[in-house]
Protein backbone atom coordinates (compact mmCIF):
# COMPACT_ATOMS: atom_id res chain seq x y z
CA UNK A 1 0.00 0.00 0.00
CA UNK A 2 1.38 3.37 -0.98
CA UNK A 3 0.93 6.04 1.67
CA UNK A 4 -0.45 9.35 0.46
CA UNK A 5 1.81 12.38 0.80
CA UNK A 6 -1.01 14.58 2.17
CA UNK A 7 -1.10 14.29 5.99
CA UNK A 8 -4.85 14.95 6.07
CA UNK A 9 -5.45 12.11 3.60
CA UNK A 10 -3.19 9.83 5.64
CA UNK A 11 -5.05 10.71 8.84
CA UNK A 12 -8.39 10.04 7.11
CA UNK A 13 -7.14 6.66 5.93
CA UNK A 14 -5.99 5.79 9.47
CA UNK A 15 -9.49 6.54 10.77
CA UNK A 16 -11.04 4.34 8.05
CA UNK A 17 -8.69 1.46 8.87
CA UNK A 18 -9.34 1.79 12.60
CA UNK A 19 -13.10 1.60 11.96
CA UNK A 20 -12.65 -1.52 9.83
CA UNK A 21 -10.36 -2.99 12.52
CA UNK A 22 -13.02 -2.38 15.19
CA UNK A 23 -15.74 -3.87 12.98
CA UNK A 24 -13.63 -6.98 12.44
CA UNK A 25 -13.07 -7.25 16.18
CA UNK A 26 -16.84 -7.24 16.74
CA UNK A 27 -17.44 -9.76 13.94
CA UNK A 28 -14.79 -12.10 15.38
CA UNK A 29 -16.34 -11.84 18.85
CA UNK A 30 -19.79 -12.72 17.43
CA UNK A 31 -18.41 -15.69 15.52
CA UNK A 32 -16.48 -16.98 18.49
CA UNK A 33 -19.65 -16.86 20.60
CA UNK A 34 -21.35 -19.18 18.09
CA UNK A 35 -20.74 -22.84 18.90
CA UNK A 36 -21.01 -23.79 15.23
CA UNK A 37 -18.72 -21.01 14.00
CA UNK A 38 -16.42 -21.68 11.07
CA UNK A 39 -12.90 -21.74 12.54
CA UNK A 40 -11.36 -21.02 9.13
CA UNK A 41 -13.51 -17.89 8.74
CA UNK A 42 -12.45 -16.73 12.20
CA UNK A 43 -8.77 -17.27 11.35
CA UNK A 44 -9.17 -15.32 8.11
CA UNK A 45 -10.82 -12.43 9.94
CA UNK A 46 -8.05 -12.42 12.55
CA UNK A 47 -5.42 -12.37 9.81
CA UNK A 48 -7.17 -9.44 8.11
CA UNK A 49 -7.33 -7.66 11.47
CA UNK A 50 -3.57 -8.09 11.94
CA UNK A 51 -2.89 -6.76 8.44
CA UNK A 52 -5.04 -3.73 9.23
CA UNK A 53 -3.16 -3.18 12.49
CA UNK A 54 0.14 -3.20 10.58
CA UNK A 55 -1.20 -0.79 7.95
CA UNK A 56 -2.48 1.56 10.67
CA UNK A 57 0.91 1.53 12.43
CA UNK A 58 2.70 2.25 9.16
CA UNK A 59 0.42 5.17 8.30
CA UNK A 60 0.59 6.58 11.82
CA UNK A 61 4.38 6.50 11.73
CA UNK A 62 4.26 8.36 8.41
CA UNK A 63 2.31 11.13 10.16
CA UNK A 64 5.08 11.66 12.72
CA UNK A 65 7.53 14.25 11.41
CA UNK A 66 11.14 13.18 11.04
CA UNK A 67 13.44 14.59 13.68
CA UNK A 68 16.69 16.13 12.50
CA UNK A 69 19.73 13.99 13.21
Amino acid sequence: MQSPSDPAETARRVVELKLEHRDLDEAIARLQADIEADELAIKRLKKRKLLLKDAIAKLESALIPDEPA
